[in-house]
């Protein structure tokens, strides 16, 4: 499960097989999945084991020579146990046999008495601490300080997702409150802590709300009895959304209309239901309620990116809440002209929609967005990553048309990009596009006036990372210093900022940090949490999403990495 969270570039989708499905079958299979199990064991028993013993070092050593080492600023040096977890884990990530089988063997041994324990003992030793900030949002509190120590922020996630037949009121406990209902009551919980946690850090008690780098992403379809509703809402808007000029490719760009249904009960044949329309409403009332502490504490709200069948539902909350609580005070405002104004009493944008680079559409659709938000008066929220479902859109495009199908599409062409130079060239292009109004939105500004378009990139690319800083700085955002580090003022620091996953391309982000000057975070990791019960099956059925964040070999410079400078801290 969480072998294949971190990488497997090898990996099978796991999509369509859910764990408790393919450890079901009997005889024959079950010996060959407890032969798999022992295998798995054996081989991770065998490499930890390997990385205490004297004759692990060579390979480590061989493993640090292989790997441009990258000058580093001074910083609190990282745990031998830490070194030594990453070491094992990524090593782990580079067998990609043990990633394809992982999730049957966990299942395996986590259902065998006696050995679940253990299990859940070495996961929770090894991926979870890699991964995880911790069980609760007050565990990761330390980890928090660490990282702003280091002139680093945070995206909280509280990853845990919906059981379908306990969600809908099936569990034993009747009196039980709903999952969907705690993720939203946790959620509302998450934005205090992280309030709590910059309020500590201002020097005026939490009064001006500018440089609060701790933020709080949220995943719609958790947040629902069933997912199936927002997929039963996206049909239902592409078949009654009107054109637009100049046309957004599949999944389209969302209207003030979308909502319509919801005032009126669906039309006889219509794909939504008396109760889809009834929980839309509840969720649209629930994410009105956590923005609406988020705009009272001042922490900003990251929606995350899903798979297609449930995007044009997403992007269409994602208009409104944006137009609501991403409202501008007047239009004097930045968009459009010079503001007079200097408002610290609210973050701006409070409200981040994101925006996948390996869609077709997305160059279009983030122009237009950026069209509309001005015309509008409302700040836009831009994540700008470059996708995780790239396969699983592939191969559920092909079944498009089929009773049950995953894909939604009308169109003949997949809705993503069929090479991975053309997702990069796209990545770039959007970059470029967002930095380009963000110049426009700061000469047009006083200084410290509302941002009217502000963007977190989340990349893991070093060559993304570069163009972004060149960009800065070309566009008079960022000056160099003596020493070469780029010095970003405030106006800059508060509408861009570049992310990457906690656990994950540690050295990308600490470069970063050492490039750049600036007096808030101007790098962000984002850091899932909740318990391990509750992470485990969150971060299997997500697997699929994540592998390719450290495809092409990235699982073995990670672990070359810390190799590294395992060899360095034992013998100089």
């Amino acid at each position: 499960m969480f072998l294949r969270f971190v990488c497997g570039r090898h990996a099978k989708p796991i999509v369509s097989y859910p764990v408790r499905t393919i450890v079901s079958s009997r005889s024959a299979s079950a010996r060959k999945t407890w032969g798999l199990a022992r295998i798995g064991l054996t081989t991770g028993a065998a490499l930890t084991t390997s990385v205490l013993l004297a004759n692990a070092l060579g390979t480590i050593h061989a493993d640090a020579e292989h790997l441009e080492h990258k000058a580093q600023s001074e910083r609190p040096s990282t745990p031998l146990s830490a070194l030594l977890r990453s070491y094992v884990v990524y090593s782990l990530c580079s067998i990609p046999p043990l990633v394809d089988w992982s999730p049957v063997i966990l299942s395996t041994v986590s259902a065998i008495p006696g050995l679940k324990q253990i299990t859940e003992a070495i996961v929770r030793n090894t991926f979870f601490d890699q991964f995880v900030g911790g069980d609760t949002a007050e565990d990761a509190v330390p980890l928090l300080e660490q990282l702003r120590a280091e002139n680093k922020g945070c995206l909280f996630a509280y990853s845990v997702e919906v059981d379908e037949g306990e969600a809908a009121g099936k569990a034993k406990e009747s009196a039980k409150q709903s999952v969907h209902k705690q993720i939203v009551a946790e959620t509302l919980h998450c934005i205090d802590v992280a309030a709590d946690f910059e309020d500590k850090h201002s020097l005026d008690g939490g009064r001006d709300l500018r440089g609060r780098k701790t933020w709080v992403a949220i995943k719609l379809t958790a947040m629902l009895p069933h997912a199936q509703t927002l997929t039963n809402f996206s049909k239902f808007l592409l078949s009654t959304r009107p054109s637009v000029s100049p046309p957004v490719p599949f999944p389209g760009r969302p209207l003030v209309s979308d909502f319509g249904v919801l005032s009126a009960y669906p039309a006889s044949g219509s794909p939504l239901t008396e109760t889809d329309v009834a929980d839309l409403r509840e969720l649209r009332d629930d994410l009105r309620a956590i923005c609406q502490r988020a705009k009272e504490r001042g922490v900003r709200i990251i929606i995350d990116a899903e798979h297609r069948s449930v995007a044009p539902a997403i992007d269409a909350f994602a208009l409104s809440l944006q137009r609501e609580f991403n409202k501008l005070q007047s239009r004097s405002s930045s968009w459009f002209r010079s503001s007079s104004s200097s408002d610290t009493s609210t973050v701006q944008p409070l409200v981040y929609q994101t925006y996948q680079a390996y869609l077709r559409r997305t160059p279009e659709y983030l122009r237009q967005s950026l069209e509309v938000a001005r015309a509008d008066g409302y700040s836009l929220g831009v994540k700008l990553v470059r996708g995780a479902y790239h396969p699983h859109e592939l191969g559920s495009h092909t079944t498009r048309g089929a009773p049950n199908a995953l894909s939604i599409s009308p169109d003949f062409a997949p809705p993503v990009w069929a090479t991975k130079p053309e997702t990069d060239a796209c990545y770039n292009t959007c970059a470029a596009l967002v930095l380009a109004q963000i110049r426009a939105d700061i000469g047009r500004s006083r200084t410290g006036a509302t941002p009217s378009v502000g963007v977190l990139f989340g990349t893991h690319n070093w060559e993304s990372c570069d163009m972004i800083l060149e960009q800065l700085r070309m566009l008079g955002m960022a000056r160099a210093d003596e020493d070469g580090a780029l010095w970003m003022p405030e106006d800059v620091t508060e509408r861009v900022a570049i992310g990457q996953l906690y656990g994950m391309s540690d050295a990308l982000t600490n470069s970063l940090v050492d490039r750049t000057r600036c007096t808030s975070p101007f790098v962000i990791k984002y850091i899932p949490y909740g318990r391990l019960a509750e992470v485990m099956p969150y971060l299997s059925r997500r697997a699929i999403e994540n592998k390719s964040v450290l495809g092409n070999g990235g699982a073995a410079d990670e672990r070359k990495r810390a190799g590294m400078e395992l060899w360095n801290r034992l013998f100089g």
